[in-house]
């Protein structure tokens, strides 16, 4: 979070900008960095478990996992790095996520120069990003699972978008990233299994794209016009329309069977709200405001998922926030009533809630 009474936090975070870039600038930096003599701490030594947990949101065992997978991709001596580790380039990262905008307190807490804090954040975050095909996966093995929740049979998954507030790209499109509550955002979408993990994140669309725009334009809708799901369903808010394998709830039920379905519906399609609220506790970089260039941003949204599902897969404890969280959105999305295909959601009301 910002100091009221300091703007060194502002400027800092505008040296990571791609559009503020300084050749010579970056390299006085880098030569006063290193002649610091920072001394390195081993975190793995020095924190115990909890501590550790606590300040990079992963435990030791997924650190040493991660840093495993990621080893092959990650720059150890370059005159960008001067020799970072991989460890401590990995850690700076994580660190970066749970203080959110932060960066100049991550520089510190390894000791290199903005600049270079700048470069691994996103080089790590592209690395991590980059094995979304490893960990971020539709199946349909939640189905059962769904069911227990409030008895809604046949899901494949609950679907939504949550807004991550980005700074203003630039003024020649920046208005195509105001949402409509007023700030400026990336609208990204996401699926999650009965497990809150991910299956499926869009992170491309800027905040005033409304959420069936986004599913309309998707692999994913793509995938399930083709029935690559089969009979399953996707649960979403009537910010989404109505489509066999898309089922919404009804704004008005009047029947005995569409309250039930309307109960089911809601307890069930909640986990995807309960995952959102996951990841973000865990990595608030995603719940605040990030100053960064939008790759940057895709890049963290990215890694960040892939990360809430490897804490997911090994069941790790979800950890608060170290800082102060915005409060949550609330909902006020408006159905959208054309083009609307129901004849599958009145079919499921009449055979089985009614």
């Amino acid at each position: 979070m910002f100091s009221s009474d300091s703007e060194s936090d502002l400027e800092v975070l505008e040296q990571l900008s791609d559009w503020e870039s300084n050749t010579d600038s970056d390299s006085d930096g880098e030569i006063r960095a290193a002649s610091r003599g920072y001394k390195r701490i081993n975190f793995m030594q020095s924190l115990d478990d909890a501590e550790f947990t606590f300040r990079f949101r992963l435990n030791k065992s997924l650190v040493q996992l991660l840093l495993t997978q990621l080893m092959p991709f990650v720059r150890v001596t370059s005159a960008r790095n001067h020799g970072v580790s991989p460890l401590h380039q990995l850690l700076l990262t994580l660190r970066f996520y749970a203080l959110g905008t932060m960066l100049i307190s991550v520089a510190d807490f390894v000791g290199v120069s903005i600049s270079t804090a700048g470069r691994i954040v996103r080089d790590i975050s592209s690395a991590i990003a980059n094995m979304y095909d490893e960990y971020i996966i539709v199946h349909q093995q939640s189905a059962e699972k769904f069911y227990r929740i409030a008895g809604f049979p046949r899901v494949l998954a609950a679907i939504d978008c949550t807004h991550i507030r980005i700074q203003s790209p630039c003024h020649v499109v920046g208005e195509e990233f105001r949402n409509r509550k007023g700030y400026f955002s990336l609208n990204v979408q996401a699926i999650c299994d009965a497990d809150l993990k991910f299956m499926n994140v869009v992170a491309r669309w800027p905040g005033s794209a409304h959420d069936a725009t986004i599913f309309n334009n998707s692999i994913l809708r793509a995938q399930c016009d083709a029935g690559q799901f089969g009979n399953r369903w996707l649960l979403g808010d009537s910010a989404y329309p109505n489509r066999p394998y898309l089922l919404t709830s009804i704004l008005t039920p009047n029947t005995g069977g569409e309250h039930r379905y309307n109960e089911a519906h809601i307890k069930t399609r909640n986990t995807i709200e309960r995952t959102f609220g996951i990841w973000k506790r865990r990595f608030p970089v995603v719940a605040l405001t990030m100053r960064l260039s939008l790759p940057k941003v895709q890049a963290i949204i990215i890694a960040t998922a892939v990360l809430h599902n490897i804490c997911r897969s090994n069941n790790l404890e979800e950890v608060p926030a170290e800082v102060e969280l915005p409060p949550a959105d609330i909902i006020e999305e408006l159905q959208n009533m054309n083009v609307q295909d129901v004849s599958e959601r009145a079919s499921l009301i009449n055979n089985y809630f009614s």
